[in-house]
């Protein structure tokens, strides 16, 4: 496998509260791993939070002794649940912090993919597939009907988020699993880049770049062109 990272703090930010991991090297039983949180709770706490969450699932996984990849990534999403839950609820300072996340393992020709919050992961080739399912309440009143998909990227409440890491003692997060194919990219990226870019432009910009890190720059670049009105943060992973 090969990837690239990149966030960025956008254009109307005074901090950058995303964080991201890619190692295309095993980390632990895995044999990579591709993280992008999204934190929240303001400057100190959104900041802590999505560090504290792929720090701790990283180091969990390297110490596990699991062997199946989604439930590797469940033991080790709760457990970072559990601890960043705790912490909101012991320091006034960090108190209502909480991140988004989405994780990705690829394995044996299978991308296996975890996520809380509306953090997603993109299939991207001649077309682009969300995988992810969005946890937010612009998703819910689309899934029940009640929002057209189009108007959602402008809905007044689309920043409302229905389930985060440590905003509850216990999360369960959404799994994937889709088989990978050698012409495909895969995209992990923060709400940052997809309120900001539709869809088919981020899968024109990933089409047209070769390199990689081209490409994690040029999402970036378009959707601080559009505004740059939160934090961008985009990892994209090619076999």
């Amino acid at each position: 496998m090969r990837s690239c990272g990149k966030t960025d703090t956008g254009n109307k930010r005074s901090s950058n509260q995303d964080s991201i991991f890619f190692s295309d090297k095993p980390i632990g039983p895995l044999p990579n791993l591709y993280i992008v949180a999204d934190g929240m709770g303001g400057h100190k706490a959104g900041d802590k939070a999505s560090r504290m969450a792929i720090d701790i699932t990283v180091d969990f996984i390297e110490h596990s002794t699991l062997e199946n990849p989604i439930a590797i990534l469940k033991r080790a999403m709760i457990y970072a649940n559990n601890e960043i839950y705790k912490a909101a609820n012991s320091d006034h300072d960090l108190t209502g912090m909480g991140t988004t996340m989405v994780a990705a393992v690829a394995f044996d020709g299978k991308l296996y993919v975890a996520n809380v919050g509306d953090s997603r992961l993109y299939v991207i080739n001649n077309e682009i597939r969300q995988i992810t399912m969005d946890h937010s309440l612009v998703e819910e009143l689309i899934r029940n009907g009640e929002l057209e998909r189009k108007k959602g990227r402008n809905h007044p409440e689309k920043n409302i988020i229905t389930k985060a890491m440590g905003s509850k003692e216990e999360v369960m997060p959404d799994f994937f699993e889709i088989d990978m194919d050698s012409e495909d990219k895969y995209l992990l990226c923060s709400d940052g880049l997809s309120n900001m870019v539709e869809d088919d432009e981020i899968r024109d910009i990933v089409v047209e770049q070769l390199n990689l890190e081209k490409t994690a720059q040029a999402l970036i670049d378009r959707a601080n062109y559009y505004g740059g009105s939160d934090n961008i943060s985009v990892v994209i992973i090619s076999e």
